[in-house]
């Protein structure tokens, strides 16, 4: 697969909230370039030809504006508030031979042991902060979890990245732990472990309470 994505860039006349609105509603994705010491470009992208090009792993586009095309690497994307639909994204002008700093998703393959032992396995971390080349960014970094058993955790650190690729975010960082799963206690169990209530020595007898001594 061409790692490169090919799309067309306009060139945005008017920038704000309100002219984003307006290019959102005509299909497309309002964008700044920037990087290389130039200055920074406001620009527009198709929205369907984006979003599908993001879906299949292209990390590289190739953005033609007017008679110029230049190599971009997707830097930043912006969604609503719900968490779907791109509003904004950032992108960072690259040559092939430069070294960058990425954020790539973390890709878990295999079932893990502990799984077979009563155990889950819980992600902690989706994405690594890695350097690497241009050309040589990976879509995923894969992290085989079938050795992972009841208690283990894995660290950034533990991971054994590609040729070429340097881990950036914290060695100490926690992505996959396997622990049991707690079974769920009964209304008996949870009623004995509650403390009980302390009897107040000396404390005031409601009227009528207790014995009342009867005239003859």
């Amino acid at each position: 697969m061409n790692k490169t994505l090919q799309l067309e860039g306009q060139v945005r006349e008017t920038t704000g909230s309100r002219a984003a609105a307006r290019v959102r509603k005509e299909g497309r994705i309002p964008a700044i370039v920037y990087g290389h010491k130039l200055e920074p470009l406001a620009i527009t992208l198709d929205a369907h030809d984006f979003v599908r090009g993001l879906h299949h792993g292209h990390r590289l586009i190739d953005v033609k504006v007017g008679k110029n095309t230049q190599t971009m690497i997707v830097k930043d994307i912006q969604y609503d508030y719900l968490g779907r639909d791109i509003v904004h994204a950032d992108l960072m002008r690259v040559s092939a031979t430069e070294t960058v700093r990425i954020t790539v998703p973390i890709e878990l393959k295999g079932t893990a042991q502990g799984t077979h032992e009563g155990g889950i396995v819980e992600e902690h971390a989706d994405h690594l902060e890695i350097e690497c080349l241009v050309n040589n960014m990976p879509e995923a970094i894969v992290v085989p979890v079938k050795e992972v058993g009841v208690g283990d955790v894995i660290h950034a650190g533990d991971i054994a990245l590609p040729d070429g690729i340097k881990l950036v975010s914290s060695t100490e960082t926690i992505v996959v732990t396997c622990h049991l799963v707690a079974a769920a206690k009964t209304t008996d169990e949870i009623e004995e472990e509650a403390p009980t209530a302390p009897e107040v020595i000396g404390e005031k007898k409601e009227e009528g309470e207790g014995d009342q001594e009867t005239g003859d």
